[in-house]
Parts: structure tokens; sequence; C-alpha cells
């Protein structure tokens, strides 16, 4: 099974469906630390930068389509003023996006973003589906899987075939899992060693953003298991 990354950043994503048995085709992503990172650990692999200049044109087909589109429209960090959710200038190229995977028409779509679910899933859903596809979306928290921060993630994950009965079972087994009891990082605390470290960028902002931004792998691995096992 292969697939195809948008808004990939670092490859947090990316790794994890590699993990679970994918094969990496295309990789798109507009910032140059994030493309430096993915040119390391996916050095085969064609790039793209600008989602807006790409399409069924340039990306080959996929059996998979996932990533996490900007979520600065949405987020709840720094909620001082209201969000423009969905018709904002960067959470909206979710129309890019869906653009894509109505021209590329691929069996699955994995789509990650803020924990505020309500939004965007409704929507995200909403478009989705008016493009043939059927739906289910869960959250699910990092310390899930061991992290020591909960960082927890809204996902929709979609398939074109109605494939209803693998997704409800998809579904269910990623509402079902609970936290590894365990310490887990309050963010008053240092930033645990193995998030800060020195990699010689000036004031480690561009590697903080990067991780940031990123999905744990664990997280995408596990999804990406489910999906491999409804095929």
């Amino acid at each position: 099974m292969n697939y195809g990354s948008l808004f990939a950043g670092i490859g947090g994503i990316d790794l994890g469906l590699d993990r679970a048995g994918m094969t990496c085709k295309w990789q798109v992503e507009i910032d140059p630390y994030c493309q430096k990172v993915l040119t390391k650990h996916w050095p085969d692999v064609p790039k793209f930068e600008d989602i807006r200049e790409c399409g069924k044109h340039n990306l080959k087909p996929v059996d998979l389509i996932a990533g996490g589109f900007p979520c600065q429209d949405i987020s709840s960090a720094n909620t001082a003023v209201p969000r423009a959710g969905l018709s904002g200038k960067k959470s909206g190229l979710w129309t890019e996006f869906r653009r894509i995977v109505k021209e590329i028409r691929p069996t699955w779509v994995l789509v990650e973003n803020s924990p505020r679910w309500k939004m965007w899933t409704p929507y995200v859903r909403a478009d989705l589906e008016d493009i043939g596809y059927k739906t289910i979306s869960a959250r699910i928290c990092s310390s899930t899987f061991g992290s020591p921060h909960r960082r927890p993630r809204a996902f929709v994950v979609a398939n074109s075939n109605g494939n209803r009965e693998s997704l409800v079972a998809i579904y269910e087994k990623m509402a079902s899992v609970q936290e590894i009891p365990g310490k887990i990082w309050n963010g008053g605390e240092p930033c645990p060693k193995d998030i800060r470290m020195d990699d010689g960028f000036p004031r480690k902002m561009d590697r903080l953003r990067g991780l940031g931004n990123a999905v744990v792998p664990q997280v995408a691995e596990y999804i990406g298991r489910l999906i491999m096992e409804a095929k």
C-alpha cells in the first residue's frame, strides 16, 4: 500500500505510515527547514513545495493521501481573539487538500489537526462525503503510546469504496485506546530531553517548531496499521 503526504512537515505521519508497512510516493511541504528534514530521511521521494501548484498533473496516483493542514485558524493556542476556522487564510488551505483528493481519488484519506474537532471535523467530513467518501473521526492522545505529554489530536479517516463496516471497526479501535499510566509532562516543568536537544540551530526554534507541528509517529503508525488491516 502506498501513500502521498500533504503538508508533510518533518514527516511525523510519514514515519508512522512507513512503520505500518506503507511506501511514500511523494511529499508536499513548503517550509525550507522541514524540506531539509524530509530530504534527509526520504532522499528518494519526490518533493513538491506549494500545494496550490500540485494536483493530478504532477502527483502520482496513490492508495492513501495523508496530512495535517495548517492549524493556525482553528487551534486552541493563544486564543485571545476568535479563530476564523476553515475560512481563515491558513487553515483554509484545506480546500487545496480536498481538491487534490478529488483529482487523484485515493481509496483512503487520513486527515489530522487540532483537538478542537468542532472547528473542523464536521466540515472536513462533509466535504469528503460530498465527493463520495465515507468517513469517521476520533481523537487520540500521544500519551496513549507512552509519550510524556498528552498531545491530543483529532483525525478523520475516509474510504472511497463505501466500506462502512471497515470504517466502523477502525473507529471503535481508535476510540477505545487508553492512555498508558505514568508521568505526563505538564508544560510547566523543563521540557523532556527527548524533545529539546543540542542540534546546533539558533535557540532551537526551527527544531521546536517542527516538533510542535508534527504528529507523534506512533499514533500515525497505529492508524496506518488499522487501515492496512481493513484494505
